[in-house]
């Protein structure tokens, strides 16, 4: 038996809106992660670190990651490349890697 349209399609939720203002040294810089799911499958996500006093390009854009336009890729300081997509939790975890590096690296310039 066929199934009406509405059965069939699954809703897209927004599971994770999170929007993180930061303070101190990073004052006006802002950290995003949004995922939508439909069903148990991951559809879309986008991971961001947002600094305009670092990157006037891509919307203050430093350092993100998404899957809009129907591919994975990569967002650093206004340039865009494609990337190998296995899972988000691996790729949290090398945002996260790259952030810490990212924040060493502007704390060591002030110093």
């Amino acid at each position: 038996m066929r199934k009406r349209w509405t059965e069939s399609r699954r809703k897209r939720e927004k599971r994770i809106d999170e929007t993180l203002y930061l303070s101190g040294s990073r004052r006006g810089a802002v950290l995003k992660e949004e995922v939508w799911y439909e069903g148990e499958q991951l559809v879309k996500y986008s991971l961001a670190y947002i600094n305009s006093r670092l990157c006037s390009a891509d919307d203050g854009r430093v350092l993100g990651y998404d899957n809009s336009h129907d591919h994975h890729h990569r967002h650093f300081m206004g340039r865009t490349e494609d990337i190998e997509f296995d899972n988000y939790e691996s790729l949290m975890k090398r945002f996260e890697a790259e952030l810490r590096e990212l924040w060493r690296l502007e704390d060591e310039k002030k110093h």
